[in-house]
């Protein structure tokens, strides 16, 4: 399997800095304006803003793709703000032009370090396609969701506001990874809540990620696993075909083979595991 990771912001080799990449033009004004409002809210609390998920890989898509945010705060933010935070951001106060806005806010002493806990202060989901949910206790919500987006947002987070995403943070360790995707393809195999096509593709990067260690859009980790294995190639080139069209036109797959296929995933994941904890000895 050959991918090539896309170039992201920070420093290359020689320790000069890249560019930082715009977010797409749908979403600009969008993500302005929260930055905007959370500062309002947050003021000199406010540590970071890093769009993550698929605006900070390059692959989101108008009508289907969430804007994922990570919201770094210091410690000291009094808790009170936090319910103004939701309403300054909540749809549709502030009008979410995407299929919906999922916002995490991380403490900062929390983000700096690698955890496989959710650690969360508050989980925002707001918008025209997603329930609406405020969060305040990490205890409400299966850690692996966060580790996950964590470990993303170090290798690629978009800085919005304050430095860069490996500043702000810290990259989950190997085998937290490994746990949490091995829980997020038994939670996408399960099915319930997640459009058909975006279970096959989640599978597709899960397993991308164990063979590679690095995070890929969802359409490159398909192409490279659509090009690798034959017996599959049918149902992810379908998967991906569906990605391109908006979440309610998505098309119907085959259930048995989308099962096939994630049970697949999940014994490649498992081998991932064994083979980290093989490398690692008992923890």
């Amino acid at each position: 399997m050959e991918l090539t990771a896309r170039p992201r912001a920070g420093r290359d080799d020689t320790g000069a800095m890249s560019p930082v990449p715009a977010p797409p033009r749908e979403v600009r004004a969008y993500l302005d304006e929260l930055v905007r409002r959370t500062r309002a809210v947050c003021g000199p609390h406010l540590v970071g803003v890093l769009a993550v998920g698929s605006l900070a890989l390059g692959d989101y898509r108008h009508g289907r793709s969430d804007v994922d945010v990570a919201v770094v705060v210091a410690p000291s933010l009094p808790r009170r703000a936090l319910p103004d935070l939701a309403g300054a951001l909540a749809h549709p106060a502030l009008p979410c032009p995407a299929a919906g806005l999922e916002l995490v806010v991380y403490p900062a002493d929390f983000a700096a370090r690698p955890s496989g806990e959710a650690g969360y202060l508050m989980d925002l989901n707001t918008g025209p396609s997603l329930p609406e949910r405020v969060s305040h206790d990490p205890r409400e919500s299966p850690a692996f969701w966060y580790v996950l987006d964590r470990s993303l947002a170090h290798q690629s987070g978009l800085p919005l506001f304050g430095g860069p995403a490996r500043e702000v943070i810290a990259a989950p360790e190997r085998p937290a990874v490994l746990a949490a995707l091995r829980a997020s393809v038994r939670e996408h195999a399960a099915g319930e809540g997640h459009v058909t096509d975006n279970r096959v593709l989640n599978g597709c990067r899960s397993v991308v990620y164990c063979r590679t260690g690095r995070w890929f859009a969802k359409r490159a980790a398909a192409e490279a696993i659509a090009a690798d294995e034959e017996a599959f190639r049918p149902l992810v080139e379908d998967a991906l075909r569906s990605f391109e069209l908006p979440r309610e036109s998505a098309l119907p797959l085959p259930a048995a083979r989308v099962r096939d296929f994630l049970t697949w995933a999940a014994e490649r994941v498992d081998e991932a595991v064994e083979a980290e904890d093989g490398r690692t000895g008992p923890r």
